[in-house]
């Protein structure tokens, strides 16, 4: 009998590219056991997702190469076995979830036919794979499965999709279930409950669970041991509580330390005057109603965030005050101007006042555009903001005010990490000289590490240049740190609004109580008081 359900021992892996070899992975080593789950721990570039990949035989060769280690299942090793051998136990003995479900959901079928073939192509007759298919929509918690099952990927939540993968991967009762950062991008609420369907689906079936994320709190809700993993080498693990009491490593210390939500909440602002000042703000797409009556105002040099769950209303917010998306009714006042009634030509020079930065860089930076390019059109478009004979000399500051180098100018997007292009598309957004800039979702896909960064940046630069923000997010410990006033929204309004102080030690609403009880923190001594207060008050994560 092996030791270990699975077990890795000393992998290597090699990537071969145009400018030398890249050693993703390094004598990397760990094991995974019946019934418990193991969480690896890293930022981007860490090398945990290889190791996966390498596990599921899914790096691609060339340019990847595995220049050493074994993979034991069940004391065999994967790396010996024959390609058919391998797809065998692949979906069947070890599956995988990814972080997003849509990009591995085929958009031209239906789910339930996906869930079904899973099934068949493993030797399940049809009709029973289409009545396997219907309970395990229902164990994942999809409505209506018979209706569900005949729905493209496209007709779901972000949630449900990832409840669909797990589905997906659950079919053939695997003993092993990769999960890859499948919490990233999803809500609180939605977040605490596919983590709490984890853990059920992991006690019915008593299979082993690999989490690979850089969320300090899903490791301290749901990890029984923790690997952190940094340039492609462990650094240290050990119990989640060990690990997040007792770091032996800088690596780690630092990872724990950036964790947000621990530091002194900001004081309370002093009433000041409106900068931007929204009452009765609506909007509706035929029959449904995306926004109702929504009042707020923000002042000068302040943030203000929006919180809430996805269809809330907190982007058709944001696109409204832009005129994105022209809103039903209701009035913005800036400066004592209505945004919703400004002529184009008014309309088009209030754009250099108010700044959008999106939560993905990747989507709103042009890929043909070098960064020079991407800063610069902001005077091709506003000419009289700069003489051409400076913009050279702008762009440069500009991407030294958010910690990148001159000479980056020259490189295009896809030359940067995901961090360095949120800076970009910050720097891009300062080009115009705005008052007040919107980040939607800006730091909600970045490494725990990156994301202070940019919280840190972009709070320097309220000090500096007294920017409001409008700061759209899902992660509450960041709008604890970050935020002067909160707004929460849910099915398109405003259900309450107050100071930091205010919203996150004595909020008024349910709603609120929810998300802020939903909300994980990073030391697993509290996530399992919390665990304890939920099902002792049996209220479902």
């Amino acid at each position: 009998m092996a030791d270990h359900l699975l077990e890795v021992r000393n992998l290597s892996v090699t990537f071969h590219t145009v400018r030398g070899p890249v050693h993703a992975v390094r004598n990397v080593s760990w094991h995974l056991d019946r019934g418990e789950v193991l969480a690896i721990l890293g930022e981007s570039g860490s090398g945990k997702s290889v190791s996966a990949s390498a596990i599921m035989d899914l790096i691609d060769c060339p340019p990847g190469q595995i220049t050493s280690g074994e993979l034991l299942f069940e004391g065999r090793d994967l790396l010996k076995m024959g390609r058919e051998e391998r797809r065998d136990i692949n979906g069947k003995r070890i599956a995988m979830i990814f972080q997003d479900p849509l990009s591995h959901l085929n958009p031209v079928y239906t789910v339930g036919w996906q869930i079904e073939e899973t099934m068949v192509i493993h030797g399940t007759p049809r009709a029973r794979a289409r009545a396997e298919t219907l309970a395990l929509l229902a164990k994942v918690g999809i409505p209506n499965p018979g209706q569900s099952a005949h729905k493209y990927p496209h007709q779901f939540s972000g949630g449900q999709r990832q409840r669909l993968m797990i589905a997906m991967a659950l079919a053939l009762r695997p003993d092993i279930l990769i999960a890859d950062e499948p919490t990233t991008a999803l809500d609180v609420t939605v977040q605490a409950q596919i983590l709490d369907l984890l853990e059920k689906l992991q006690a019915e079936t008593g299979m082993g669970l690999l989490l690979i994320t850089h969320d300090l709190g899903v490791v301290a809700e749901v990890a029984d041991r923790v690997v952190v993993m940094n340039g492609g080498e462990i650094v240290e693990q050990g119990s989640a509580a060990q690990v997040y009491a007792n770091p032996q490593h800088p690596y780690t210390a630092r990872l724990i330390a950036a964790a947000p939500g621990k530091g002194e909440m900001p004081p309370d602002r002093a009433p000041a005057p409106p900068l931007l000042a929204v009452s009765g703000l609506c909007k509706r797409y035929g029959e449904f109603t995306a926004l109702e009556g929504a009042d707020f105002a923000l002042a000068e040099g302040e943030t203000l965030a929006i919180v809430g769950e996805s269809g809330s209303g907190k982007s058709t917010l944001a696109k409204c005050l832009l005129r994105l998306d022209e809103p039903t009714g209701g009035q913005a006042l800036y400066k004592g101007a209505d945004l919703f009634r400004l002529s184009p030509k008014d309309l088009f020079r209030m754009r250099r006042d108010i700044q959008m930065v999106f939560q993905d860089p990747t989507q709103s930076l042009n890929p043909r555009m070098s960064v020079y390019d991407l800063i610069s059109e902001a005077w091709v478009i506003h000419p009289e903001i700069l003489p051409r004979a400076q913009w050279k000399a702008r762009a440069a500051g500009l991407l030294a005010q958010v910690g990148l180098l001159p000479e980056h100018m020259h490189r295009y997007a896809h030359q940067f990490s995901g961090g360095q292009r949120q800076r970009i598309a910050i720097a891009r957004a300062l080009a115009l000289e705005p008052r007040v800039i919107i980040c939607d979702e800006a730091v909600s896909a970045l490494d725990v590490s990156i994301q202070a960064q940019v919280i840190e940046l972009l709070a320097d630069l309220r000090r500096r240049f007294g920017l409001s923000y409008i700061f759209i997010a899902h992660d509450l410990p960041v709008v604890r740190d970050f935020a002067d006033r909160v707004i929460v929204m849910q099915g398109g309004r405003i259900v309450e609004q107050g100071s930091v102080r205010q919203i996150f030690d004595a909020p008024r609403e349910t709603y609120t109580k929810n998300l802020l009880a939903a909300s994980l923190d990073p030391d697993p001594a509290v996530q399992a008081a919390r665990r304890e207060a939920r099902h002792a008050a049996k209220v479902p994560a």
